[in-house]
């Protein structure tokens, strides 16, 4: 596997990928809420960033930069004040009906009267997937995050790094090409937490999924991704853009992180997060 974490000055996805081939297409988007008595709150001030199909792209950055805002707003959760996004080439509102991203957050939102099982399968139900096609995608999938054994068991039963391997499970559930993570390993021990990841890099390997994933750590970004997309504070624009050249994400094993180019990738990203910009550190968010 090619290392080199010397980041790359073009910085964005793909070369030549079109806007239609893009999994994710970001143009020009900021979001400012209102506030009291008039006063308003910009989140997000002109951000521009495009997704290829299949790339891991982590977003960090201190609290209140609008990491979450930014997903929230490619998940059609939340609506722009201006600028324009495309998930597939097609309008967030369009890809959100129909079905082109799975998400995941930091709470596992497991419906407690429902097994493994049901959670997983609650998503192709609410679609109208007949029983016998629920419970086929169900098992694969169970066996995908290793839980064949406990696909009876409620979440109550559950460790917390076995209810984010249920919900990841469900986000998966319609197969879609893109996923979007919001701290989705944030409330976990340190050790559970680097067993989710080597999960989660296996699991991006088996599917070919794109990932837009939200994180607070500067390891947890640099295992995972192939950019590291690093934003300032409030009002949250791209700082910079840090290409990862470790390797295919879903072929990174436990030993990466003892390797030398891995830490010399965390020492990048946390100057950029400070501000500093390490010697051809420079990046494009977009092409």
């Amino acid at each position: 596997m090619g290392r080199n974490a010397t980041p790359d000055v073009n910085a964005g996805p793909v070369p030549g990928a079109g806007a239609a081939s893009l999994a994710v297409d970001v143009r020009g988007v900021s979001r400012v809420f209102a506030g009291r008595k008039g006063a308003s709150v910009t989140a997000l001030d002109d951000v521009s960033l495009t997704v290829a199909p299949g790339e891991f792209v982590s977003l960090i950055g201190p609290s209140g930069c609008g990491k979450s805002t930014l997903l929230r707003l490619i998940a059609d959760l939340d609506t722009p004040t201006t600028g324009e996004i495309r998930v597939f080439g097609k309008p967030a509102r369009q890809a959100r009906i129909d079905q082109d991203y799975g998400i995941a957050f930091q709470q596992a939102g497991l419906l407690p009267w429902r097994t493994v099982t049901g959670n997983i399968e609650l998503p192709l139900e609410l679609h109208g997937a007949g029983r016998a096609a629920r419970r086929a995608r169900a098992a694969e999938l169970i066996e995908l995050v290793g839980l064949s054994e406990f696909a009876g068991h409620y979440p109550d039963q559950l460790s917390g790094g076995m209810q984010q391997r249920v919900a990841i499970a469900r986000s998966l559930a319609e197969s879609p090409s893109l996923l979007l993570m919001d701290e989705p390993f944030g409330a976990l021990d340190e050790m559970t937490r680097e067993r989710m990841q080597n999960e989660l890099v296996r699991i991006c390997g088996e599917t070919s999924a794109a990932v837009v994933f939200v994180t607070h750590s500067i390891p947890e970004a640099v295992f995972l991704s192939n950019r590291v997309v690093v934003l300032e504070p409030r009002p949250g624009r791209i700082r910079d853009v840090l290409r990862v050249g470790l390797g295919n994400p879903g072929e990174r094993g436990e030993t990466l992180r003892e390797d030398e180019e891995f830490f010399r990738a965390v020492s990048q990203v946390r100057e950029l997060l400070h501000g500093e910009a390490p010697a051809g550190a420079r990046g494009a968010a977009t092409q």
